[in-house]
């Protein structure tokens, strides 16, 4: 495969959008769909191409044209295939073309379908320029296209008003964060002189020591330049506390949830914290701040998720909080756990998305799973494929989930550091709440008796073809992709870690076979204790839960009121902005003083001139008087001159 080639990967996405977005509406209608399932087949073809390649020993770094030079800033477009792109490009390009596929029956007569397949073609063409980039620059214009993106599809039902907020509300917030990336962006080219990875990689070693003065304190540089990326990771990924637009982001179509929240856009923080792993493996600070963060992010949103009733809702939660075991993996420097589990949580979360997505469809669009059950009979496809990933998300031996997860507990504990060590305790006490909340969802969805409207209950069928084969194919890859990386313990070669431990190392951990057997068999034993309390609590005991809630009433709000950080928010900042807003820059600056100067200025001229109007009457004999008047004033001023003069 010639180097030139791999730019029709992200290509053949573009050229969709445009087709779609300039023609669909007049040509194509309710067929936009094929044009853009078209384009992203050809991208993941050549994308399993690059793997093929990769796996062979072909790594690519080419620049193919300058895309901006003034003075010492020259950067280029250009691509990077190496072992981690490669794993990417599989990861974005499968997913989209499930997603794809699935939206085809989920978004059946949309009156915007065309524009919905732009979007999706769009993203999908930012999300490869991302993955693909070789310089800082393409990556951050690869990371604004994607939150672009994501603004369109989640507002993408822009009449309803929910929606509108939360794609509002997700491009703001993560403006906080791209703001950090941003800057240190900035600060790696005014140190290395380079946007270029390579470079910047290679100059690491001379700027190890150097330090910045902020506020009177001495900052280690490579610390503010790893956290300020940080920054743009956890906005991006949704880490606390720039979590918030995450589950808000669900007002969006199911299949948009499933592509851009739960396996693609979201990982572009980990990606992101994976790629630039030289920085952060040179600042101890910044690596324990990445695996704390994860690990209370890992640990806070399961919390939340125990207590939810939107499914959807539910399922993002989930997101959120398997963000934070990648991240607690990046943060203890096993980058390639983290991007194992990025890898397999790609097919188990898509598939719970997209399944939760053909719940709804039979629902008529309800979303509240006390209004459900009994789905078993009446959905069988949709059935086994969300229990099939609800079982490898909770970590159950020969599920995908299983082995990522299991690789993270070990790596985090066996790197003998207090940080590991907290961070394997809350991602354990998390695996016990995703077991249990992911079960709740399966038990009160698929069993027991029909809750919901009797007219719904009277209608309940199966999903198209269109939307249950892509849930089957997911669900292969829910079951089988995790057999990539069989850890040594249980006989396999690690053959993920191997792969990726060119790009991001992959040290062994620090303990026995004996104490891995025990992390792994400690694991399983938190994930079946968790189904089992939500078998008794919600299929033995049904009436159990409702008593706990009015037991534990007030930590049941807390935690179904998401901690009211929202509120908070409100309260400290969206508020005082208002307030700011209003005050000093509507009323003061923009009335008072950009008003009173445009206005002002044009007004006084206007009534200096209706004073000067009254001098010009038209009578002859007042102009007389007032030259007459002016001669004397002239004549009594000359003669005082010369009065004075003698």
């Amino acid at each position: 495969m010639q180097q030139e080639s791999f730019l029709y990967i992200p290509l053949m996405p573009l050229i969709a959008f445009a087709i779609n977005i300039l023609f669909g509406r007049r040509l194509f209608r309710d067929h936009a769909h094929w044009i853009a399932i078209a384009a992203v087949g050809t991208s993941f073809v050549l994308s399993l191409l690059a793997l093929k390649g990769v796996l062979n020993g072909r790594v690519v770094n080419v620049d193919l044209y300058t895309w901006l030079s003034s003075g010492d800033l020259k950067v280029s477009v250009g691509f990077m295939i190496d072992q981690l792109t490669a794993v990417m490009l599989i990861v974005v390009t499968t997913v989209s073309l499930l997603v794809h596929i699935y939206s085809i029956g989920y978004m059946h007569g949309d009156e915007g379908y065309y524009r919905f397949f732009s979007y999706l073609s769009l993203f999908t063409f930012s999300m490869l320029m991302l993955v693909m980039s070789n310089n800082f620059l393409q990556l951050y214009f690869g990371w604004e296209a994607v939150g672009l993106c994501s603004y369109f599809l989640i507002g993408f039902w822009y009449e309803k008003r929910s929606a509108a907020v939360a794609a509002k509300k997700a491009f703001i917030v993560n403006r906080f964060g791209d703001f950090g990336f941003g800057l240190g962006v900035i600060i790696i080219f005014l140190t290395f002189g380079s946007l270029h990875y390579d470079t910047v990689f290679r100059g690491l070693p001379s700027v190890v020591a150097q330090t910045v003065n902020i506020l009177g304190i001495q900052v280690n540089l490579l610390t503010l330049i790893a956290l300020l990326l940080f920054c743009g990771a956890a906005g991006k990924s949704a880490q606390i506390p720039l979590h918030v637009w995450l589950p808000d982001a669900m007002e969006g179509p199911t299949p948009v949830s499933a592509l851009i929240h739960a396996a693609t856009m979201v990982t572009a923080g980990v990606f992101m914290v994976a790629r630039t792993n030289p920085i952060f493996n040179a600042s101890p600070t910044a690596m324990a701040v990445v695996a704390i963060i994860g690990g209370l992010t890992a640990l806070f949103a399961a919390t939340i998720a125990l207590v939810q009733n939107d499914i959807k809702r539910v399922i993002a939660y989930s997101t959120v909080s398997q963000l934070g075991y990648m991240f607690m993996a990046c943060g203890v420097g096993a980058y390639a756990a983290g991007i194992f589990h990025l890898y397999t949580h790609a097919f188990f979360k898509a598939l719970l998305f997209l399944g939760a997505g053909s719940v709804m469809h039979a629902m008529q669009g309800e979303l509240d799973i006390q209004k459900m059950g009994g789905l078993k009979k009446h959905m069988p496809i949709t059935f086994w494929t969300m229990l099939l990933a609800s079982l490898s998300i909770s970590g159950i031996p020969g599920l995908s989930g299983f082995f990522s997860k299991d690789e993270i507990l070990w790596r985090t504990i066996s790197s003998h550091t207090p940080v590991g060590t907290i961070v394997w305790m809350l991602a354990t006490a998390a695996a016990l709440m995703t077991a249990f909340y992911s079960f709740r969802v399966v038990f009160l969805t698929f069993y027991g008796d029909f809750r919901g409207e009797p007219e719904v209950g009277k209608h309940l069928h199966e999903s198209p073809s269109s939307m249950t084969l892509p849930l089957i194919v997911l669900a292969v890859g829910a079951v089988a992709a995790g057999y990539v990386g069989i850890p040594h313990v249980l006989g396999g070669h690690d053959n993920f870690g191997v792969f990726m431990s060119a790009v991001v190392g992959h040290p062994s951990g620090e303990g026995s076979a004996a104490q891995e057997w025990a992390v792994m068999i400690f694991s399983v034993l938190i994930s079946l204790t968790g189904i089992g309390a939500a078998y008794f609590m919600y299929i033995k005991n049904p009436g159990l839960p409702k008593k706990f809630a009015e037991k534990f009433s007030t930590a049941h709000r807390v935690l179904f009121n998401k901690y009211y950080v929202d509120e908070l928010y409100d309260a400290l900042i969206i508020k005082n902005f208002y307030w700011i807003s209003d005050n000093i820059l509507n009323k003061l600056t923009d009335r008072t003083l950009i008003e009173g100067i445009v206005n002002g200025v044009p007004s006084l001229i206007n009534r200096l001139g209706s004073r000067l109007r009254l001098l010009q009457t038209g009578v002859v004999s007042h102009y007389s008087m007032i030259m007459a008047t002016g001669l004397v004033l002239i004549a009594f001023y000359v003669i005082f001159s010369l009065w004075n003069t003698l």
